[in-house]
């Protein structure tokens, strides 16, 4: 008697089994501050629209940043960036935090991060797929904008050294992220 191919039996075991669904299903849109539908993901997200989800929880992000001693907080907090600690502070906030130092900077001229903001509204390159490759990918767009900014040359090393300095891609993004919003004068201006 001949056996199947192993991909084929594969296969054919995947379409008659509940595996197949759970691989080809998108994972659920990510919730920031509890909103129910928000998330770079959510069809109610709407960036950029006076009415969706990403309005409301920009309000609560301008908010929750709306000093100078709480944005430099938020971006020690980052660029310290303790495994061990990174749990309490969502990076789905941290990317809400960029995107509004990023639409801000665009209103000013500075268009360094705008291509990134339009990749994270159409919410596919940063939010489909494995996160670790989705986060990697932002670092790697966010570092290679980084040398336009106006950065101390101590943060530039930080920046170029970053995937030396740990593997841990969620060390680096929060690394980085810390990096970018200091750059860019954020404890300062706020967003």
């Amino acid at each position: 008697m001949r056996s199947l191919h192993p991909l084929v039996a594969l296969l054919a075991f995947l379409q008659t089994s509940n595996l197949s669904a759970a691989f080809s299903q998108p994972s659920p849109p990510k919730i920031i501050y509890g909103i129910p539908n928000s998330g770079w993901a959510s069809p109610k997200w709407n960036w950029g629209s006076a009415f969706g989800t990403g309005h409301d929880c920009a309000m609560i992000c301008r908010n929750q940043y709306n000093t100078p001693a709480k944005r430099e907080k938020l971006v020690d907090t980052l660029i310290k960036a303790d495994p061990k600690d990174s749990e309490s502070l969502d990076f789905e906030e941290v990317k809400l935090v960029l995107a509004l130092a990023w639409q801000k900077a665009r209103r000013y001229g500075l268009e360094s991060y705008g291509q990134i903001l339009d990749e994270m509204a159409k919410a596919e390159r940063y939010e489909i797929g494995d996160e670790e490759e989705c986060s990697r990918l932002f670092v790697q767009d966010m570092q290679k904008r980084f040398m336009w900014l106006n950065a101390e040359v101590d943060d530039k090393i930080a920046m170029s050294t970053l995937w030396y300095e740990t593997s841990d891609y969620d060390v680096g993004r929060r690394r980085c992220s810390g990096l970018v919003l200091k750059a860019m004068g954020f404890i300062e201006d706020g967003c």
